[in-house]
C-alpha cells in the first residue's frame, strides 16, 4: 500500500456520514464525488468506495483509473459496475456482502404470510368497514423454492425452516447434506423442481447466465397455485412472460421487491394485476442500513492498509463472492 493513498467516494444525493469514514481519512486522502466528477476524482486513486449502488458512471470513467487496485461496493450485487475492462482487470472487487441477509429473509417470510394470510385484502375490507369472516392458509410443511444459495438464499432458508417451511435450494452444483437447504438441485434440474414449489423465491445474482432465466417455459412449470416472490434482481425474470403468466393463472401471485425498470413505469400493467405486491427496491433496507455499509467498507479499508486480506472479494467471472 502506497503511504498516503487516495480513496474516491462515489456518492449520488446521499452522501456517506463523513464521521464514520473518520478512520479512512487518518490515512488517506478522500475524494468525494458524484458522478460527474468520478474521472476526476479517480486521477491518481488508489481505491474507490462505490457509495452510489446503483451508477453506470464507473466505465465512462474508467480512462482515468490507471492507478486503481481496489473497488469496494456499497451493495452485495456487483452487477451495476462490472463491465469488460474492470473484469479483465487487476483491480480487486469487494462487496458489502452479509449487511442485507437477514433483513431480506424477515422481507420474504412477510410477503409469504401476506399470501397466506390475504392481508391485502384485509386491508381493503377494513376500509370499507366490512365484517367478512374468512378462512387463510398456513405455512407450515408448506413448500419453498429458494434460487440462489449465497448467504441471502441461506438467510431465507434458515427463517423458513424456522417456521416450519419444507425448503429446498436451487444452485450451481447439487448436494444432498446442505447445512442450510438439505437439499440443492443444480440449475439444469429447475423445471423439475418448481413444479412442486408452493412458494419461489429468486435470490440469484445477476450474471449473463441468469439474466432473463425467469421466462414463459419455467413459470408454466411452476404450480397454477405458486407464488413468486422476486428479492434479487429485477432482469432475472422476463416481466413480459411474468405479466402473461399472472394474467392467464399460470401462477398465483408474485411480490416483487426488484423489476427490470426501475422506477416501474405508472402505465406498466404489473401494477393493476390481482395478488401482485410491489415495492421499490427496499427490501433490505432497514433503519440504520447506510452505515451500515459504510462500516463494512470501514473495516476492510483497515484490513487492505495493513497489508490484510480483503473481506468479500467477488470472483470477477462468476460476478458474486463465492461460497466457502
Amino acid at each position: 500500500m502506497t503511504a498516503n493513498p487516495v480513496v474516491a467516494v462515489l456518492h449520488a444525493e446521499t452522501v456517506p456520514d463523513t464521521t464514520l469514514l473518520a478512520p479512512v481519512a487518518e490515512h488517506a486522502e478522500i475524494r468525494y464525488t458524484d458522478s460527474d466528477g468520478l474521472a476526476t476524482a479517480l486521477e491518481g486513486a488508489d481505491v474507490l468506495f462505490v457509495y452510489d449502488f446503483l451508477t453506470d458512471a464507473l466505465p465512462h470513467a474508467w480512462h482515468a483509473a490507471e492507478s486503481l487496485r481496489w473497488v469496494h461496493a456499497a451493495a452485495a450485487g456487483v452487477d451495476p459496475i462490472m463491465f469488460p475492462a474492470l473484469r479483465d482487470s487487476d483491480v480487486i472487487v469487494t462487496n458489502s456482502r452479509g449487511v442485507f441477509d437477514q433483513p431480506i429473509a424477515e422481507y420474504v417470510l412477510a410477503q409469504i404470510l401476506s399470501f397466506a394470510k390475504d392481508l391485502p385484502e384485509s386491508l381493503r375490507l377494513q376500509r370499507e368497514h366490512t365484517w367478512r369472516h374468512r378462512e387463510s392458509e398456513r405455512i407450515a410443511g408448506r413448500t419453498a423454492l429458494v434460487v440462489g444459495t449465497g448467504p441471502i438464499g441461506r438467510a431465507i432458508a434458515r427463517l423458513l425452516t424456522a417456521v416450519g417451511m419444507k425448503v429446498r435450494g436451487s444452485g450451481r452444483r447439487a448436494r444432498d447434506d446442505d447445512p442450510d437447504f438439505g437439499i440443492v438441485t443444480a440449475t439444469e434440474d429447475l423445471p423439475e423442481e418448481l413444479s412442486g414449489a408452493d412458494f419461489v423465491v429468486v435470490a440469484a445474482p445477476l450474471t449473463e447466465q441468469t439474466r432473463g432465466m425467469f421466462d414463459t417455459a419455467l413459470f408454466r412449470a411452476m404450480k397454477p397455485s405458486a407464488r413468486f416472490v422476486n428479492i434479487g434482481r429485477g432482469d432475472l425474470v422476463r416481466t413480459d412472460n411474468l405479466v402473461e403468466a399472472l394474467r392467464s393463472g399460470e401462477i398465483a401471485g408474485a411480490a416483487l421487491d426488484v423489476v427490470d425498470t426501475e422506477p416501474l413505469p405508472q402505465e406498466h400493467p404489473l401494477w393493476d394485476i390481482p395478488n401482485v405486491m410491489i415495492t421499490p427496491h427496499n427490501s433490505g433496507d432497514f433503519r440504520g442500513w447506510r452505515d451500515a455499509l459504510v462500516d463494512v467498507f470501514v473495516d476492510n479499508f483497515q484490513r487492505w492498509r495493513s497489508g490484510g486480506e480483503l473481506e468479500n472479494v467477488v470472483d470477477k467471472r462468476l460476478g458474486y463472492v463465492p461460497s466457502t
